[in-house]
């Protein structure tokens, strides 16, 4: 048997999302589907007594950043190593299976950048090294603040460094229960305009113009998960040339684990 913990945020309107990323969901009671079946031509003497009509639900509104989601090459730049960068539709779908692991760093300080020597100790100190293929998955504890407006104000944040340093050991999908895997944007902004550097916005997911990976953000629940000792599946939605797509990102382990 095989115990499977769901990481994936619940797709829902949250009062405390910015503007840019709040999700509307309009909800379909079951009698207002009897009038549709009545216009496509069933006359109401033909209904099944136990209809009473189908429930339905309309998303009105969900960027494909919105919630727990996987970013496609795409996303960082439109070329990825000199060539066009995939689209989430063209993720290999043997990149979004295979053995995880869990990286502590939820010791991280708000606006402090997880770094390549912050993973190397964690590796070091658990006795522990990564392999090709691997899911790697960056517990900042931040997922706490889901639902409030502190999730986009708050948090670490991988360097540009340490996600270099990840694709160098094989590593092709990692992800991080915050919402960017970058340090806050509002912070980054600030700090880019106190020191006039033009290379520190987004500098963790520039990296992906120079090496192809994929990274998930908004996951949730990584408490729930051992170290090692498991499998990630995060298979995206096929959408069609997009820069990235909601995914139920799951671990699945054997219940004795």
């Amino acid at each position: 048997m095989s115990k499977i913990i769901d990481l994936s945020k619940t797709i829902q309107y949250n009062a405390g999302d910015p503007f840019f990323m709040k999700v509307k969901i309009k909800h379909k009671i079951h009698k207002k589907a009897k009038w549709l079946v009545r216009y496509l031509g069933l006359p109401f003497r033909l209904f099944p007594k136990k209809f009473i009509g189908w429930a339905d639900d309309e998303i009105k509104k969900m960027g494909v950043h919105s919630t727990t989601h996987i970013d496609a090459p795409w996303h960082y730049g439109p070329t990825c190593m000199g060539k066009r960068a995939k689209t989430i539709d063209e993720i290999p779908l043997e990149w979004c299976y295979g053995d995880g692991i869990v990286i502590d760093m939820k010791h991280k300080a708000d606006f402090d950048p997880i770094t390549s020597a912050d993973i190397q100790a964690f590796l070091e100190k658990e006795n522990l090294s990564l392999a090709p293929n691997m899911i790697v998955l960056i517990k900042t504890g931040r997922d706490k603040l889901m639902g409030t407006k502190d999730f986009f104000l708050k948090g670490t944040g991988m360097s540009a460094e340490a996600t270099e340093w990840l694709i160098k050991q094989g590593i092709k999908v990692m992800g991080i229960d915050q919402w960017g895997w970058d340090l806050p944007l509002p912070y980054l902004i600030k700090k880019a305009k106190e020191s006039n550097n033009a290379e520190l916005f987004w500098e963790a997911h520039l990296v992906g113009i120079d090496y192809e990976y994929c990274h998930m953000e908004q996951l949730t629940n990584l408490d729930a998960l051992p170290t090692t000792g498991f499998k990630v599946a995060t298979f995206p939605l096929k959408i069609k040339g997009g820069s990235a797509a909601p995914a139920r990102v799951v671990a699945i382990m054997d219940e004795e684990a």
